[in-house]
């Protein structure tokens, strides 16, 4: 029997994330706690915190880290080491699973999303969250997730049409939506069209590309966000689409390119947790954060 696109995804992804992070370990100065269930499902309904270990007693601002993969692919332990390093720069950080496709259709992820910010109301005391200053990062699909969700929870339009509601105790200050997929669209090269009939109850429709594109939920009430590709990004067009909606809809953000000619770089290059120009992208990120809050 052939191997299905996403199997091939999973295969693929899988031994390039287990060899840029063969070498990590937690850093000494983060305290970690692992594997809390927020949700129904025992398998993806799960979350790690990452804290710096020197703020006892002290509350902190949150991320919260939606992972890529395609829809299809990725984990909270795909994505520990770079999550510790955002908390090395005093974040509490929630790094969570979420139910993939095909196993789950979209947007069974962004009802995860909603359950993981209600676990954070709920636990604010416990991990000394400052639920008045929270951030969320995401990139490829997770962009796209990410770009969805700060509409629901910045729209009232948004919430109903996809019946969630945001706990509105918990702000979501800013964003980052780094080498995101904004607008899916018919497309043969890589076998996309294959992958959508993965992710997609109906395989894809008009219907279905317009319900998962994130342009549609730009409002004056948007988070303040980030946005970033490079130039060896293979999604590095996708931010005209969203951009000029950001500038019609005066959204606070910012837009940077990373890499040069000489070093393009590559998708989510920011997730590797050594990388030079990583850090650089990184603390870009969080600086326009602590921008942002109060």
């Amino acid at each position: 029997m052939s191997e299905k696109i996403y199997e091939k995804i999973r295969r693929e992804y899988g031994t390039s994330d287990r060899e840029r992070d063969k070498n990590e370990k937690t850093p000494d100065d983060i305290e970690r706690f692992d594997d809390i269930r927020y949700g129904d499902d025992a398998f993806f309904n799960v979350l790690d915190v990452y804290r710096p270990r020197n703020c006892h007693g002290k509350k902190l601002p949150v991320i919260v880290s939606v992972h890529g993969g395609a829809f299809v692919y990725g984990s909270k332990e795909v994505y520990q080491y770079y999550c510790m390093k955002l908390a090395q720069r005093g974040y509490a950080v929630v790094n969570f699973s979420y139910r993939l496709a095909p196993e789950f259709k979209f947007p069974a992820a962004l009802y995860d999303m909603k359950e993981v910010y209600e676990w954070i109301l709920y636990n604010k005391d416990e991990y000394e969250f400052d639920i008045e200053n929270t951030f969320a990062v995401g990139d490829s699909a997770g962009a796209n997730l990410l770009g969805i969700y700060a509409g629901i929870a910045s729209s009232e339009d948004a919430s109903r049409e996809f019946g969630i509601v945001h706990p509105s105790e918990v702000k979501i200050k800013g964003i980052a939506l780094n080498c995101g997929k904004f607008v899916l669209e018919k497309f043969d090269e890589l076998n996309e069209d294959k992958l959508y009939e993965c992710i997609f109850e109906d395989g894809g429709t008009r219907a279905e590309f317009d319900k998962a594109n994130v342009v549609r939920y730009v409002t004056s009430n948007y988070p303040n966000t980030f946005v970033m590709t490079c130039l060896g990004d293979f999604l590095k067009e996708q931010p005209k689409y969203l951009v000029p909606k950001l500038e019609e809809e005066k959204v606070n953000f910012e837009y940077r390119i990373y890499g040069d000619d000489d070093n393009p770089l590559w998708h989510v290059f920011h997730c590797h947790p050594t990388l030079k120009e990583a850090v650089i992208c990184n603390d870009d990120e969080c600086d326009f954060f602590r921008k942002c809050m109060d």
